[in-house]
């Protein structure tokens, strides 16, 4: 079933966007930038003691990883920018309150691609156990989700999509 689900890649407009502006800043500034700074290391004359020549081969190669990963990433991407029919339930995009039973203890996720995501926001993969629990569940249900700190229970207090 994960597999199923890996093949849709979902992402909302603001994250298609930002992947597209980072796949445009490694191609055409960082990149050539590197590329001068390695032949100008490289000019130097002996490469086998040149940490700068080395330094730069393998920033050049960390950005053809990330240019590579992102040409074929963002094709395929599917931008969701409208809010799903059923509002009440949780679905890609949602804002979802959630009470922690154990505690009592509340906070606030927004479910988003997997390029999207940002711990400090709030912003969690939908490919996360917590957002599998989350998906299709409705206001006052109970789910619970296996977490790195193990398995937690919450009630559903809130689910917005604005």
């Amino acid at each position: 079933m994960v597999a199923d689900r890996a093949a849709v890649l979902l992402a909302g407009p603001a994250g298609h966007e930002r992947l597209k502006a980072e796949l445009d800043e490694l191609w055409r500034v960082r990149r050539p930038e590197v590329v001068k700074a390695l032949a100008a290391a490289a000019a130097e004359g002996d490469r086998s003691e040149n940490a700068e020549y080395t330094y730069r081969k393998k920033q050049l190669a960390e950005i053809d990883r990330r240019v590579r990963y992102l040409s074929k990433r963002v094709p395929d991407l599917r931008i969701v920018d409208e809010p799903p029919s059923d509002r009440e339930a949780v679905f890609f995009g949602a804002w979802v309150e959630l009470e922690r039973l154990d505690d009592g203890a509340t906070s606030r996720y927004r479910i988003v691609g997997p390029d999207e995501t940002d711990a400090g926001n709030g912003w969690i993969s939908i490919d996360s156990p917590l957002a599998r629990a989350l998906l299709k569940k409705r206001i006052d249900d109970e789910v619970e989700a296996e977490l790195p700190g193990g398995r937690a229970r919450f009630l559903i207090v809130d689910v917005r999509y604005d």
